[in-house]
C-alpha cells in the first residue's frame, strides 16, 4: 500500500472506527480535535492528534487550512473525511490533492457534481433514473406557486441537517430562511432547493463503491425510514419492506447512475419509495454514512478498508455475484436527547457509559466524556446481526436494555420501545412512523420493572446516605417513637409528572415500604385513612452501583448511577431504564419573581432574535433561535405581551434555564 500514514479529518465515533480499519492494514493514523474534544475518545485511538484550536465546526473542524497544516506537520500521507464537516467540499477534496496528498472519497468533479444535490437531480435525470422535479430558491427569493406539501432541502451535506418540512405556503420563507441558516453552519453552504414531500414513503439507500479502473458495485439496500426532525434513529439491512422487483429496480438505479459519472471510491444513492410503490431519486451522499455498519455486517466487507484500498489505487478486487447478503442487520443511534420533551439534546459529563459487549457498537464516548452543544448529538451506534429480522431486533433490544449511560438524557427507552412495537416487527415503517406512533417517545414500563426501578433509586440514596450519616449504626427511618417511616420523593425524569412518593422502614435486609401519596391531617384534625400500598422488600446484595431488591418475591437486579449534583438517580436492569430526580419533601412558596418569559431549553448559541424591546406579541410568535447540536430550536412566546427586556443578542452563549425575553403580560381590559 502506497499511504502509510492517514490523517483523519473528524472527531468521534467515525473518526474511531476509521482508526481501526486504518490500523489493521497497518497505517498510522493522526486525529485532530476542537478545545471540547481535547480529552475526546478519538484523540486517545490515534496515533497521535494535533489540536485545531476553536469551539464550533467552523473554529475547528471546517478550518481546511487548519487540517491541511496537521498533515504536513505531522507527515500524513493521505486523507479520510469520515461524515460531515468537509466530507463532502469538493474544494477541499482539491486542495487535499494539491498538497500532494491522498485523497479517500470520490474525485472533486464527482462531488461537485452529485454531492450538491441540485446537480445530482439533474445527473440522475439525464442517466434515466426516476426523479421529481424541483424549485430552486434562496432566502428572499421564493416562487409563489410551490405545490404543498413541500420539502426544503439543502444542497450540501446530508444527516438532516438544513430540512424543513412545509405544510402552507405562508410557512414557506421562513423555513427557506431557516434551513438555509442550518446548511451554512453545519457545510458552510446555505445553498437550498425545494421538491415535492411524500408523506408516507420508505427512505430506501443503496451502497455502491466504485474504483479508478471503471468497476463499480453495489452492497445491497438499507431502509432508513424510522427518523425524527429528518435524522435517523434505526437502519437495517435489508429492508424488510420493499418487494424484490422494487429492489431490483432500486439497485439498478444506483449502478446506472454510477457508471454514468464514472464513480469512485464509497457513496450511497438514496430513494424514496412512495406506497404506490413509485421509485423517486433523491440524492447521492458522496462519502460514508452513518449507517455504513449494517450493511458490513449483512455482507461481511469491511468498506473503510475498501475505501483506503481504492484510494490507493488498487481495484475493488470483487464482482457483483461476490456480494452475498446474509441474514439481517439492524442499527440503533443512541442520541443524547430526550424523546419526551421534544427530542430535545442533552449536554454534560457522562458519569456512566457502558454498552453492550454481545453486539457491535460503534462510540467516540466513554465514562467521563464531555457531550457539548456544540457538535451532533450522537453517542453510539448499536448494531446487531443475526439470521432473521426478529431475532435481530431481540438481540438489539436486549444489548440496548443492558446499557447504562448516566449524566444525559439519552432515547434509549424509545429505543427499546420501538424493537418491540408490532408495526416495527411487520415491518409497517414508513418515514412517518415516529409520529403515527407518539408513545414510543416516552414509553410506559411494566409495573414490576416500574417498582423496581423506583425501590432501586430509593435504595441506592439510602445506601449512600448511611455511608455518610453519624446515625449509621440505627436502622433506616428508626424513631424512639416511630410515626413514619424514612420519606423519599421521586420523579421520573423521561416522563414529566410521574411522582412517586416512597415511604420505609429498613432492618437489616428486610424493608417494609409503602407507595402512595402519605395521609394528610384534616380540617377537623384527623388523618385522612392511609389507601398506599405495602411492599416486603428485601435487599439481597448492595453496593454502590447495584442494589439486588426483592419485592414481594421478584427478584431484580438494578443497575444504579447517582449524580449527586444534580439529584439524579439513573436505574436499569435487563428490561428497562429509568432515570429519578430527587425532589424536596417540602417546597417553600416563592416570594418574588424576578421575571416571566420563555427560558433557554438547553446550551446554546443565540443565532437569531426577531423581536425588540417594546414589541407587541401574541402567543406562539418566535422571540429567539437558538442553535445547539447543530440543529435550530425556536422559541416563542408562552403568553401575550410586551416584551420588556431582550437579554441575549445575536452569538451570545446561553445555558439551559437561562431567560431569555422578558414578556409582561398584558392584562384583559388593555387594548389590542
Amino acid at each position: 500500500m502506497g499511504m502509510s500514514r492517514l490523517l483523519i479529518a473528524n472527531r468521534g465515533e467515525i473518526a474511531v472506527r476509521i482508526a481501526k480499519s486504518a490500523h489493521r492494514l497497518g497505517l498510522d493514523t493522526v486525529g485532530v480535535y476542537s478545545t471540547p474534544d481535547e480529552n475526546a475518545l478519538h484523540t486517545n485511538v490515534v496515533d497521535e492528534a494535533v489540536a485545531l484550536g476553536g469551539t464550533t465546526p467552523a473554529e475547528s473542524y471546517l478550518r481546511a487550512d487548519a487540517i491541511l497544516e496537521a498533515a504536513k506537520r505531522t507527515g500524513a500521507t493521505a486523507v479520510h473525511p469520515g461524515y460531515g464537516f468537509l466530507a463532502e467540499s469538493a474544494d477541499f477534496a482539491q486542495q487535499v490533492i494539491d498538497a500532494g496528498l491522498t485523497w479517500v472519497g470520490p474525485t472533486p468533479d464527482q462531488i461537485s457534481k452529485l454531492g450538491d444535490k441540485i446537480t445530482a437531480k439533474r445527473t440522475a435525470s439525464g442517466s434515466g433514473v426516476p426523479t421529481t422535479p424541483i424549485f430552486e430558491v434562496a432566502p428572499g427569493l421564493v416562487p409563489p406557486d410551490v405545490p404543498m406539501p413541500a420539502l426544503v432541502k439543502a444542497a450540501a451535506g446530508g444527516g438532516g441537517r438544513g430540512v424543513r418540512i412545509v405544510r402552507t405556503p405562508d410557512e414557506l420563507a421562513d423555513a427557506v430562511d431557516a434551513a438555509a441558516r442550518e446548511a451554512d453552519a453545519a457545510f458552510g453552504d446555505g445553498t437550498v432547493f425545494i421538491e415535492p414531500f411524500i408523506e408516507r414513503g420508505r427512505h430506501i439507500e443503496v451502497q455502491i463503491l466504485g474504483d479508478a479502473h471503471g468497476d463499480v458495485v453495489h452492497f445491497g439496500e438499507r431502509e432508513c425510514s424510522i427518523q425524527r426532525r429528518n435524522q435517523k434513529v434505526i437502519e437495517e439491512s435489508p429492508s424488510a419492506g420493499i418487494s424484490d422487483e422494487i429492489r431490483s429496480r432500486l439497485h439498478a438505479g444506483a449502478l446506472a447512475l454510477a457508471r454514468a459519472v464514472g464513480y469512485q471510491n464509497a457513496g450511497t444513492v438514496e430513494f424514496l419509495v412512495g406506497d404506490d410503490d413509485t421509485v423517486t431519486f433523491l440524492e447521492v451522499n458522496t462519502r460514508l454514512q452513518v449507517e455504513h455498519p449494517v450493511t458490513e455486517a449483512v455482507t461481511g466487507i469491511d468498506l473503510v478498508e475498501l475505501q483506503l484500498r481504492v484510494a490507493d489505487g488498487e481495484p475493488l478486487g470483487l464482482s457483483q455475484d461476490d456480494i452475498r447478503v446474509e441474514g439481517h442487520a439492524i442499527e440503533a443511534r443512541v442520541v443524547a436527547e430526550d424523546p419526551s420533551s421534544g427530542w430535545l439534546p442533552s449536554t454534560g459529563t457522562l458519569t456512566c457509559f457502558e454498552m453492550s459487549d454481545e453486539v457491535r457498537v460503534d462510540t467516540g464516548f466513554a465514562t467521563g466524556s464531555l457531550v457539548s452543544s456544540d457538535y451532533d448529538s450522537l453517542l453510539a451506534k448499536v448494531i446487531a446481526h443475526a439470521a432473521s429480522r426478529d431475532q435481530a431486533a431481540r438481540l438489539l433490544g436486549r444489548a440496548l436494555r443492558s446499557s447504562c449511560v448516566a449524566g444525559v438524557e439519552t432515547n434509549l427507552n424509545a429505543l427499546q420501545a420501538i424493537l418491540a412495537d408490532r408495526d416495527f416487527l411487520d415491518a409497517n415503517t414508513p418515514i412517518t412512523y415516529l409520529d403515527e406512533h407518539p408513545r414510543l417517545a416516552s414509553p410506559d414500563l411494566a409495573e414490576p420493572v416500574r417498582r423496581a426501578l423506583l425501590l432501586g433509586a430509593v435504595f441506592a440514596l439510602e445506601h449512600q446516605n448511611r455511608r455518610t450519616s453519624p446515625t449509621r449504626f440505627a436502622p433506616s427511618g428508626w424513631r424512639n417513637l416511630r410515626t413514619v417511616g424514612q420519606r423519599v420523593v421521586l420523579e421520573s425524569t423521561g416522563s414529566p409528572g410521574d411522582v412517586c412518593h416512597v415511604e420505609y422502614v429498613l432492618d437489616g435486609r428486610d424493608a417494609d415500604v409503602l407507595l402512595g401519596t402519605w395521609p394528610e391531617i384534616q380540617d377537623d384534625g384527623s388523618l385522612a385513612e392511609d389507601e398506599r400500598e405495602r411492599l416486603a422488600v428485601r435487599l439481597l446484595e448492595r453496593i454502590d452501583t447495584r442494589q439486588v431488591v426483592e419485592i414481594d418475591g421478584l427478584r431484580s437486579v438494578v443497575d444504579t448511577e447517582i449524580s449527586p449534583a444534580e439529584g439524579v438517580v439513573l436505574t436499569s436492569c435487563p428490561r428497562g431504564s429509568r432515570s429519578w430526580s430527587l425532589r424536596p419533601l417540602f417546597v417553600e412558596p416563592d416570594t418574588t419573581v424576578s421575571g416571566s418569559g420563555p427560558v433557554s431549553p438547553l446550551p446554546g448559541t443565540v443565532i437569531s432574535v426577531a423581536v425588540s424591546e417594546g414589541d407587541v406579541v401574541d402567543e406562539g410568535r418566535l422571540l429567539v433561535t437558538v442553535e445547539a447540536m447543530k440543529m435550530e430550536h425556536r422559541i416563542t412566546a408562552t403568553v401575550s405581551g410586551i416584551v420588556k427586556t431582550v437579554h441575549y443578542g445575536v452569538g451570545d452563549r446561553v445555558d439551559a434555564g437561562d431567560l431569555l425575553v422578558t414578556i409582561e403580560a398584558m392584562s384583559s381590559n388593555e387594548p389590542d
